[in-house]
């Protein structure tokens, strides 16, 4: 669903909150992963990150903001004159595009001797995943605490337009 005009805010928290679920979805794998030693292809499982690629847009240069000054008529000689004032404010900007980008991370695992493992080497060694569990809940933890601001950002944008039709 695209969403445009005043409510772009709306949009830009979802594409912030379908962000971090992707994220969650590949640190729940790594997660489920962390003691796999042989995947289909028989090497161990790999941890899974996501990049996040934003095109370089600009959002403020594509502002524009027309002054006007109005005139007001002042009650005390120490209150403010003229006031500059808004004519029009137009966000005319492209939201941009953000290309996600799930990678694998080469770094290899620890390897542990365990000659009694059927995936153990020739010298008795296996090579774990390279899923290390407490990185993967602290980015869980930032993960989870980045989708609620964007579901708190998009209440607000909503029940900001919800009011502004109130008036």
């Amino acid at each position: 669903m695209k969403i445009g005009g005043s409510l772009f805010g709306l949009n830009f928290s979802a594409k912030g909150m379908s962000i971090q679920r992707k994220k969650m979805d590949l640190i729940s794998q790594n997660i489920a992963n962390a003691d796999s030693v042989r995947t289909e292809n028989g090497e161990p499982y790999r941890r899974k990150f996501l990049k996040v690629e934003v095109e370089k847009n600009n959002f403020a240069n594509n502002l524009s903001l027309e002054a006007k000054t109005i005139r007001l008529n002042t009650t005390n000689p120490n209150h403010i004159s003229n006031i500059q004032l808004p004519e029009e404010l137009k966000i005319e900007a492209d939201q941009g595009k953000a290309k996600l980008n799930e990678l694998v991370d080469d770094k290899p695992g620890d390897i542990i001797y365990m000659p009694e493992h059927p995936d153990a080497n020739k010298d008795g060694y296996v090579e774990m995943s390279n899923v290390n569990v407490i990185n993967e809940m602290v980015e869980m933890i930032a993960a989870t605490r980045s989708y609620e601001a964007n579901l708190q950002a998009l209440n607000s944008a909503k029940q900001l337009a919800k009011d502004s039709l109130e008036i």
